[in-house]
């Protein structure tokens, strides 16, 4: 198998046995730093999730300058025939964040490696403390909007029938009964989905193999755009990327709750 012929969700023992075989791959682990310097996939680079958000009240969860997407690149040398394998340590999220933002600078080839350091470790599979030294290639990214809603493009989409949007965040978030911005609840009509539960917490965090069905039954179905959120578009990292793994015409919010819990002009239900 070799690096053109990756689906979007690889094995662990796929990445094994393509890890030495292939000049284009790029394996980057989105770990907290202590897991990583502690034992990482060989050949993998650490990428800190606060490199690929903005980080700045009150929608953190924004994408970052293009000055910085820019020196993530140019460090993991990412050149346009690489092949990116990202994963975490905590089923998809930030892995999923990741993939998500190579889509929006346009990068065509990825893939996300099925529940992440967890699923490697349950399958015995080489750990190492070496840090990897990628030679720098110079990046210029350009934003591609297709992957992205804005706050303004859901407001007029949330009247079309084939609209809805796919809420990732836990149930009390989602309800109310958590505040986790000026106004507590979601946007109207917003289907909820937490993104726990598209893991298999039996198989080392993998995406659960009857996720088609499993959301399908929650009403989120290929005939509709779809908007995902969390509160910052980390956990929806999983959610974006299990939907386009599944072909649905899937879009981020990355302003997210955090971005509409604190308008106070935004609908709220």
């Amino acid at each position: 198998m070799t690096d053109r012929q990756l689906s979007l969700i690889i094995e662990p023992e796929d990445l094994q046995s393509i890890a030495s075989q292939s000049d284009n791959l790029i394996i980057v682990d989105l770990c907290s730093e202590p897991n990583y310097m502690s034992g990482h996939i060989p050949g993998a680079i650490h990428v800190s999730p606060a490199e690929i958000v903005l980080g700045v009240p009150p929608a953190p969860g924004k994408l970052p300058e293009v000055e910085r997407l820019n020196s993530v690149m140019t460090r993991i040398g990412l050149t346009p025939d690489s092949h990116v394998i990202a994963y975490d340590d905590e089923g998809g999220g930030w892995a999923g964040r990741f993939i998500w933002t190579l889509d929006v600078i346009g990068h065509a080839h990825s893939s996300y490696l099925n529940g992440g350091l967890t699923a490697w470790k349950q399958a015995g599979l080489e750990l190492t403390t070496d840090i990897p030294k990628p030679a720098p290639q110079p990046n210029s990214v350009t934003i591609h909007h297709e992957p992205i809603l804005n706050k303004d493009e859901i407001l007029t989409a949330l009247a079309q029938p084939n609209f809805m949007v796919w809420d990732a965040r836990s149930a009390d978030e989602y309800s109310g009964q958590r505040q986790t911005a000026q106004r507590n609840g979601h946007i109207p009509k917003a289907v909820h989905c937490e993104w726990t539960e598209l893991m298999d917490q039996n198989a080392g965090l993998r995406i659960r193999k009857d996720v088609a069905a499993y959301i399908e039954a929650k009403g989120i179905t290929a005939d509709k755009l779809i908007a995902t959120h969390c509160h910052s578009h980390h956990r929806s990292g999983l959610t974006y990327l299990v939907g386009k793994s599944l072909g649905l015409n899937i879009k981020a919010y990355p302003g997210s709750w955090s971005e509409w819990g604190n308008d106070p002009l935004t609908p709220v239900e």
